[in-house]
Order: C-alpha cells, then sequence, then structure tokens
C-alpha cells in the first residue's frame, strides 16, 4: 500500500534538515520507536510498537538510511517481524524537506507491506488513519525539540503513544463527520 503525507514545521528547513540527519532524536518523535544501536554495516537496530484494537504488535528489525544533502532528501528502508504474532512488515519511506517562507513543509512518500495477523487489520483506512496520528504526533515532538531552551530539554522530549482505542474511535468519529458533510453538502 502506499501512503503521501506532507506537513509543516514552523522553523527553517535548515534547522529541520539538520535535525532529521539526527537519527537517534529523530527516532525520538516516533510514536512507539525505540532504537536499539547500530550495525556494522551502518543499518540501524530498533523495534516499532503499535496496539490496534485487542491486538499488540512490536516490530522488531532493522532500517537504512540513505540521503541527498543538495536536495535535502532522504530514503528509509526498513524491515521487522512481530515475534509473537507472526507478523512481518517492510517500509520504504522517501521525503525531501522543502523551504516555504522561513518555515518548512516536509513531503513523505511510503510502500508499505504486511503479512500475516497485521495484515488483518491493515486495511487501508484505518493505515492511513493511523500514519496521519503519527505524523501530528511527530510535528508536535519536533517542534518541541526545536524549540527547547536546551540541548538537555530538546533530550528529554519524545513522542507520545498512539493507542489503538483512541484511533479506532477517531476512525468512527472521522467517518461520522464525512457522512454528514456529504449529506449536507448535496443539500
Amino acid at each position: 500500500m502506499h501512503i503521501d503525507q506532507e506537513f509543516e514545521v514552523n522553523r527553517p528547513a535548515d534547522q529541520v534538515w539538520e535535525f532529521f540527519q539526527d537519527v537517534p532524536e529523530v527516532a525520538k518523535c516516533l510514536p512507539g520507536a525505540s532504537l536499539a544501536g547500530v550495525e556494522d554495516d551502518g543499518r540501524y537496530k530498533g523495534s516499532l510498537s503499535a496496539k490496534l484494537g485487542p491486538m499488540e504488535l512490536t516490530f522488531e528489525g532493522k532500517a537504512s538510511v540513505e540521503v541527498d544533502p543538495e536536495a535535502r532528501s532522504g530514503v528509509i528502508d526498513g524491515s521487522g517481524a512481530d515475534r509473537r504474532g507472526g507478523s512481518r512488515g517492510k517500509v520504504k519511506v522517501a521525503y525531501q524537506v522543502h523551504d516555504v517562507d522561513g518555515a518548512t513543509k516536509v513531503t513523505l512518500g511510503a510502500d508499505l507491506t504486511l503479512s500475516g495477523q497485521a495484515a488483518q487489520f491493515g486495511r487501508v483506512g484505518l493505515i492511513k488513519e493511523m500514519s496521519g496520528r503519527i505524523i501530528e504526533e511527530f510535528v508536535s515532538c519536533l517542534e518541541a525539540k526545536l524549540g527547547a531552551a536546551t540541548v538537555e530539554e530538546a533530550s528529554d522530549v519524545q513522542a507520545e503513544a498512539i493507542e489503538g482505542g483512541s484511533l479506532f474511535l477517531g476512525s468512527v468519529w472521522s467517518m461520522i463527520v464525512g457522512f454528514f458533510r456529504r449529506l449536507f453538502g448535496r443539500s
């Protein structure tokens, strides 16, 4: 499945690009992410946890990051497995940082493949809703880190977990609001 996202940060593009080069700090801004270290080949080792209703997944795996400083872009290529449920996941994310009148716009394109139990919950609408929530939390964390008064204060900032129950309720609420918009938009 392919997911496109974009977001804006009220900071200069050079500052946002510089932050993106610090993978451990970026990982702190991804809800459910935990970085365990760097392999000899330069790949990052870690995990990503998510709760979808009654199912809790923890994908353990590796990711590589390739950057193009000239274009202020990069590609993250990762894969992992959930040992308890047997699910597997692969993701390839291409991103680019754009200067927009003193602020920054970041565009993302992700190709995601899920197999096993996770694929049962991997409906396009739910995954897109979840990615939207992850981006919201990431941006909030990013802005807090870049706005921190000291390096120590910035290092203490990390993303809040996104619960599956609130995600489910948020999805239901979005469907209800969308229904009424369509209903009254046609009147």
